[in-house]
């Protein structure tokens, strides 16, 4: 069960703090979709927040998209974009009967991802499920990642994750200008973080172009570590992303609240990760960021009096996330995964 921590004396607000790890919990899949979130008794007991306040924080995520009510029933996470396999309508309206019941859609689906999974292609299978096959391999043709142009490092992050994992051709592309992308393409994936997934869906679901969310490596092993850190040490956070920096020291307060100093730094500010390096005894990075910290700790190694420990995170797309992508591309299992499994 996913534990919240949170500083009732801060100065960051009570609800927001709570937001910001609830989101965190969605985004690193530790609350999938369909998963259902706890009941606001259950959260005030766990928290000691008010039950109002909750509610408040469970409506500002149903706003953002996340997270939808069922009446009598409690407060559940949304399945976003066609991640599973869903339709949208205008890949529907493509076949001939108007007739066949929606679960016959499921059916072909799972069907194709067992025997995908099986290390079937999709030429084996493509006379059987031909329409289903022709749609994965039209929309897989071109795979956009987009993030907002502000956080544009977050869209980096998730390249360097999944170039090498899928094998294809992606493009990073600013949802400033997704729009016009999509106007000179006749069929696309798009692909994104759920931190993003509303915005991507309202510029893509009326181009008729599937956008699958992907979620982002839940970093237990780097909060098992935040937690274990004597008081008044320094922690330094460097990342690509500058919406994961803010998320990151948001949530780090809510575990630690003052007790330890927290820094944080872009890999591309040169000045601000010098002052970083020379002042954290632990530094947490990204892959994208890691060789930057490395080259300007050996710049400034002469002028520390003592090196700080460096910690690079493995990944910021999950293992898992990974896979289901694949599987939504119609890519089947990797060669890594299979012998993970044996």
């Amino acid at each position: 069960m996913v534990k919240f921590h949170i500083k009732l004396d801060s100065e960051i607000p009570a609800s927001k703090q709570l937001f910001d790890q609830i989101q965190f919990a969605i985004a690193s899949r530790q609350y999938p979709p369909g998963h259902r979130l706890p009941s606001t008794r259950q959260l005030a007991m766990m928290t000691g927040l008010h039950r109002n306040t909750i509610s408040k924080v469970y409506r500002q995520l149903e706003d953002t998209g996340l997270v939808e009510s069922l009446a009598g029933s409690g407060i559940y996470v949304k399945a976003q974009g066609h991640e599973g396999g869903t339709k949208y309508t205008a890949h529907k309206q493509s076949t001939d009967s108007e007739d066949i019941p929606e679960i016959a859609y499921q059916v072909v689906q799972n069907g194709i991802n067992e025997l995908l999974s099986l290390g079937c292609s999709l030429q084996q299978v493509r006379e059987i499920f031909l329409s289903e096959i022709n749609w994965r391999l039209q929309c897989s043709a071109q795979v956009l990642v987009t993030v907002p142009q502000s956080d544009i490092g977050a869209g980096k992050l998730m390249l360097q994750d999944l170039e090498p994992a899928l094998g294809l051709p992606i493009q990073l592309v600013p949802m400033e200008q997704l729009v016009d992308i999509l106007e000179e393409t006749d069929s696309a994936t798009v692909v994104t973080s759920r931190y993003f997934i509303k915005d991507v869906n309202a510029i893509a679901s009326p181009k008729s172009v599937r956008v699958i969310p992907v979620d982002i490596y839940n970093y237990a092993r780097e909060i098992k570590l935040i937690n274990e850190l004597k008081e008044n040490s320094c922690l330094g956070i460097v990342s690509l992303s500058s919406g994961f920096l803010d998320a990151a020291e948001r949530i780090i307060h809510s575990l630690r609240g003052e007790e330890i100093l927290v820094m944080t730094a872009q890999a591309s500010d040169v000045q601000k990760l010098k002052v970083l390096i020379r002042t954290a005894q632990t530094i947490i990075c990204d892959q994208g960021s890691y060789g930057q910290v490395k080259e300007i700790v050996d710049q400034i190694s002469e002028d520390l009096i003592r090196f700080p420990e460096i910690i690079c995170s493995d990944n910021y797309i999950s293992a898992e996330s990974i896979r289901l992508l694949r599987q939504e591309l119609g890519l089947g299992q990797s060669s890594s995964a299979r012998e993970a499994e044996n």
